[in-house]
């Protein structure tokens, strides 16, 4: 099944107007976000997620929808780690609130082109590796993907990690790969310059700590793609279904990160749910030269997982209080 550009057209049309409006308009100047604020902007992009799903049912079909909204879920599940680096990013370079949200607005820009670049030439690769039918002893398979059954493995591997990180394993940022890179070819003011991500000291051009900021969100960004995108794989080949659902779940990340930031400990249990969903999409992968799970099925079992995860954590944060 295959959506043809016209999504792509109205896609494209919403996110760069309400992205215009985003920085043009209501943050044109820097200021602290509130809860309110935050609140309002993550149901605006929510519920443009869910209306695009409904766009793609009415335009196209059921399937072309439970294959948006499970992709979408997954994404949104996944990315929910990007917020503790936000969290991190932020601590460690002594970012103001008040300029926060400038820095993740450039970091999403970019990880919107880098998405793109993933998911296309991904749907492309996956196209060219799949293999002639075949035959194990009495069992005939149709169709077997190289590369998604090696995506599988990877997801299986990826989870068990996951299941046994530290919930609070916090990387050193000074140390980071992105922080090294940046210093090698540029200076690096060390002090805030308002809003800027670049001033010039003594006439030579030097970063600022903003800059630095915005280039370990997004080097971060795509190392969690490399997790999510060939989770969504195993959804759809449909790269305008893949890249659509992708992106809205990504943008609603920084008010979700301005309305979550203080709470973010709260969710004990969100790591070994967001595990137990890559086990899940991998072990998917796996099976399916043999049984295939349909994306209704997929759907139930992401959500119902994530929202034990939540649910659990919160109930376990409540019996705490009342020990």
């Amino acid at each position: 099944m295959e959506i043809s550009w016209l999504s792509i057209g109205i896609f494209s049309s919403i996110i760069v107007g309400l992205l215009a409006l985003d920085l043009g308009v209501f943050h044109k100047d820097d200021h602290k976000v509130s809860n309110k604020e935050a609140l309002i902007w993550s149901c605006v992009w929510i519920g443009l997620g869910l209306i695009f799903g409904q766009f793609l049912k009415y335009t196209y079909s059921s399937q072309a929808a439970t294959e948006y909204y499970t992709a979408f879920l997954i994404e949104k599940a996944l990315s929910m780690d990007n917020l503790f680096i936000f969290v991190l990013v932020f601590k460690f370079f002594s970012i103001p609130d008040k300029y926060q949200h400038r820095v993740l607005f450039w970091g999403i820009m970019g990880a919107i082109v880098f998405r793109a670049i993933l998911i296309f030439s991904g749907v492309e690769l996956i196209r060219l590796t799949y293999l002639p039918g075949f035959d194990i002893g009495s069992l005939h398979i149709d169709e077997f993907n190289v590369l998604l059954f090696g995506f599988g493995i990877f997801l299986l591997i990826t989870g068990i990690k996951t299941f046994k990180k530290p919930t609070h394993d916090d990387p050193n940022i000074e140390e980071h790969i992105a922080v090294r890179i940046v210093k090698r070819f540029v200076p690096i003011h060390p002090v805030i310059q308002g809003n800027a991500f670049f001033v010039k000291i003594n006439g030579k051009r030097a970063a600022t700590l903003l800059f630095l900021a915005v280039v370990v969100i997004e080097f971060s960004d795509i190392l969690f793609a490399l997790d999510s995108i060939p989770a969504i794989f195993t959804i759809s080949q449909d790269p305008v279904v893949l890249y659509t659902s992708n992106i809205f779940a990504i943008l609603g990340l920084r008010s979700l990160y301005f309305l979550l930031a203080n709470s973010m400990h709260m969710f004990v249990y969100l790591r070994q749910g967001l595990a137990f969903i890559l086990l899940f999409i991998g072990a998917k992968m796996l099976i399916a030269p043999f049984y295939h799970l349909s994306p209704t099925t997929s759907l139930i079992v992401i959500g119902s997982v994530l929202g034990f995860a939540i649910f659990g954590s919160l109930l376990a944060r409540k019996n705490a209080e009342f020990k």
